[in-house]
């Protein structure tokens, strides 16, 4: 294995739902558009949108996921995608059709109760660190 080439492994909050080796260049969806990561890239971290995921490898050309909403993590030649959910598959109309109908679909509670899950979590951050300074 050339060791310019990412490792990458995808995870289910129960499951490992991919790990495929020597992948050659990544593109993914974050809040604030696509974005691209190929080998040599700093290592890093991302916050994931629902959208398509493409990878390439030399072996199998272009592939695609349908992720929903997580975070990607790399160090090294490791890339570690964290989600709550993906499909796999060749059409990309199909994934896209359902990425739509399965993770931005969301009904209003569901939005709701993940936006005051997000104010708690920043509230509780907060405090932690005013604690440390004391």
């Amino acid at each position: 294995m050339e060791s310019s080439l990412i490792n990458l492994k995808v995870l289910l909050p129960f499951r490992v739902f991919a790990e495929i080796e020597e992948v050659r260049r990544i593109t993914l969806e974050t809040g604030a558009g696509s974005y691209g990561l190929l080998p040599q890239r700093l290592d890093g971290v991302a916050a994931i949108s629902p959208g398509i995921f493409m990878y390439e490898t030399a072996r199998d050309g272009c592939k695609y996921l349908a992720l929903d909403e997580g975070i990607m993590v790399k160090t090294g030649r490791q890339v570690l995608v964290s989600v709550r959910n993906a499909i796999g598959g060749t059409d990309l109309g199909k994934l896209h059709e359902w990425m739509e109908k399965e993770f931005r679909g969301l009904d209003e509670k569901e939005k709701e109760m993940r936006s005051v899950m997000g104010k708690l979590e920043t509230g509780l951050l907060r405090n932690l660190e005013k604690l440390t300074r004391d």
